[in-house]
């Protein structure tokens, strides 16, 4: 799994978006701000990180860092755990 964080800008001063990614598998996994939930979206997700002009906003952390910044992206909700996660991969893939 790889935990990217994102920002509005290439300043990188507030995260405002986090995915966690199968890039293999191709599974992905995000906060999704009008559901306020974890949501399986690979293809927001994907799209989102090979569109270049994105390069600028968007981070990898390890899994202890993105469980801090999950909890302001997210407005209190935690990272799901890893076996959560592979659920929700297994589950909507």
């Amino acid at each position: 799994m790889t935990f990217y964080v994102l920002y509005r800008d290439e300043e990188r001063t507030k995260p405002s978006g986090v995915f966690v990614v199968d890039e293999v598998n191709g599974h992905a996994v995000i906060w999704d701000h009008r559901q306020r939930c974890w949501s399986y979206n690979p293809d927001l997700a994907f799209r989102f990180l090979a569109d270049y002009r994105n390069l600028d906003r968007v981070n990898t952390l390890d899994r202890a860092a993105m469980e801090r910044v999950a909890v302001q992206v997210t407005g209190g909700s935690t990272l799901p755990s890893s076996e959560a996660i592979e659920r929700m991969f297994e589950t909507a893939g």
